[in-house]
């Protein structure tokens, strides 16, 4: 298991807590990764945490090499393979879209994991990645903090037009963007817009070739 895992693993409550201190962020997010989901499609979420995103995305299936956090998963219904996104035990062809939230920033091997990501999906199925723009207030916050922060400790941001091209490279097309977190209000729940470069939270969707 990665540093990272472990990190997870050891502090999984103190994770999953903080989207119930946060939850007008934690809104936000939700409401941008709304809007690029397609309806009623088979979906799963690779680095699905805790759940915390499919549950209320009603995405029945995840990915997730914490055990603790899976467990905790699985107690909200979710079906998790415990396993790493560069190496995906799923047949090819087998879903409609795959989510990953903020799980980009932990991968050791992006290419890998977005050609898996491409085998799993159905002919013109959508990857959805929500992330944290490295170039944005929060993304050098979290860059600044992270030696002291337990669990982006080993982590590496990456802007949006470096994973635009990550994703072309690797055979997604009709690239398109939605923004949240553009004022970090603490109390405010912000509706997203189309676009980057203003909110901190990205939501990047594009197509399988």
């Amino acid at each position: 298991m990665t540093d990272t895992a472990t990190a997870f693993d050891q502090n999984t409550l103190e994770y999953d807590q903080w989207f119930e201190k946060h939850s007008s962020l934690y809104h936000s997010e939700i409401l941008a990764i709304q809007q690029a989901i397609p309806q009623n499609k088979k979906g799963i979420e690779i680095g699905v945490g805790t759940g915390r995103f499919a549950k209320p995305l009603n995405i029945e299936f995840g990915v997730e090499p914490s055990e603790n956090m899976a467990k905790v998963a699985e107690q909200r219904g979710i079906t998790v393979y415990r396993a790493f996104a560069e190496n995906l035990p799923i047949d090819s062809s087998s879903f409609d879209f795959a989510l990953m939230v903020t799980t980009v920033c932990f991968l050791s091997d992006i290419p890998k994991a977005f050609s898996e990501i491409h085998r799993i999906l159905k002919p013109q199925g959508e990857i959805i990645l929500a992330i944290i723009d490295k170039n944005s207030e929060l993304g050098r916050k979290y860059e600044k903090e992270k030696s002291t922060n337990k669990f982006y400790k080993d982590a590496h941001f990456h802007s949006t037009e470096e994973l635009t091209t990550l994703l072309q490279q690797s055979g997604f097309q009709n690239i398109q963007y939605l923004q949240t977190l553009t004022s970090l209000k603490e109390n405010e729940i912000e509706k997203p817009e189309k676009g980057y470069g203003k909110g901190s939270f990205v939501v990047i969707k594009a197509n399988k070739v």
